[in-house]
């Protein structure tokens, strides 16, 4: 059986998940941890819980998202896996960071395997469909497991609320047209689990959210 185990890290509050099932296999979606204490917190739950990371999967590639990228390649000997439209944004980070206050000594590492519309992603006895949702960033995916109705949806869809639209690569009408187009045909017990803030329902979402 799936499930998921949440983080919040760094000042951004972002949400980094271990999604896991019987088998011990794990992926780690969206490595956010930005200080050793985080790094460390990570490590210590996969050990506790006797879990064996074989995935690191980034729903997209802003900078809170990425900020433990490096320690999670270096730690567990893998290779990020995102969409292509975003990887210009990992040349960024660093400068980015900057304007923050935060000080990196490098930019994370490019991702090398590039995931797509469809693809079908695995480990341990699960399998994640990967959803295509532009308009936040222009390579965001979610990663959905339609056994267990789970949604990782990344900076996408929040409850209440979406993903903000005014970074560079979003755009607002395209975002919304996507996610009714494609979140929204979900059934209403699937669990959402957001990049930031609390986890919801697509019901939820599809009867109270002001912006769909």
């Amino acid at each position: 059986m799936l499930q998921v185990k949440t983080f919040v890290f760094n000042p951004f509050q972002e949400n980094t998940y271990l999604l896991y099932d019987e088998t011990g296999e794990c992926a780690i979606v969206d490595p956010g941890m930005l200080f050793d204490a985080e790094k460390q917190q990570l490590s210590q739950a996969i050990e506790t819980m006797g879990l064996k990371p074989v995935k690191i999967l980034q729903t997209h590639l802003h900078l809170d998202h990425v900020f433990g990228l490096q320690y999670a390649v270096d730690t567990y000997g893998l290779k990020p896996e995102a969409h292509a439209d975003d990887l210009f944004l990992i040349s960024q980070t660093k400068d980015y960071a900057r304007q923050f206050g935060v000080n990196m000594d490098a930019n994370p590492p490019m991702p090398e395997t590039i995931l797509n519309e469809g693809d079908l992603v695995k480990f341990g006895n699960t399998t994640l469909s990967v959803i295509h949702v532009p308009g936040h960033s222009p390579g965001g995916i979610l990663f959905y497991n339609a056994e267990h109705k789970i949604l990782v949806a990344g900076d996408v869809l929040f409850q209440g609320s979406v993903g903000r639209s005014d970074l560079p690569g979003g755009n607002h009408h395209l975002l919304i047209d996507t996610i009714n187009e494609k979140l929204m045909v979900l059934p209403d017990d699937v669990t959402v689990f957001p990049g930031h803030g609390p986890q919801t329902t697509i019901g939820n979402e599809r009867n109270s959210n002001p912006f769909l």
